[in-house]
């Protein structure tokens, strides 16, 4: 289901809680929904289509990837960038890093570590800050 764009940032400045394999269906219309808006969006978090969990999708390189409960446990190469969000007015100061290593749960919930990085890496960042809270 397409779900609506959340843009109440008294909400989105939430940290998220973690997911778990009743929140499949939400993973499925965080999917929908980025599908949906994939002429000006490239990854999206739970929180943004109203949902309170720590689930983030994205485009990983031409194909969609879903990421449960992520988390970056190595960062390198760091560097300023401006980004825009669906959620949120503009565009705003982020600091990235060029070179990330994350850990994350797949569908079936099975722990994944995989390093990412440039483009892809900085959407996974501006993601799992949605989840953290942070309003970049």
């Amino acid at each position: 289901m397409i779900r609506t764009i959340c843009k109440d940032e008294a909400f989105l400045a939430q940290k998220a809680e973690p997911a778990t394999l009743e929140d499949l269906q939400i993973s499925a219309d965080l999917l929908e929904t980025l599908e949906h808006h994939k002429a000006g969006c490239v990854g999206m978090a739970a929180n943004m289509i109203g949902v309170n969990k720590r689930i983030i999708a994205f485009d990983n390189e031409g194909s969609y990837l879903v990421m449960f409960n992520p988390e970056i446990i190595k960062k390198s190469q760091p560097y300023d960038a401006e980004e825009g969000c669906l959620s949120l007015t503009g565009t705003r100061p982020a600091k990235r890093w060029k070179s990330i290593k994350v850990r994350w749960q797949n569908e079936a919930f099975q722990e994944r570590i995989k390093t990412f990085t440039g483009w892809t890496a900085q959407i996974i960042q501006h993601e799992i800050d949605h989840c953290e809270g942070i309003l970049i």
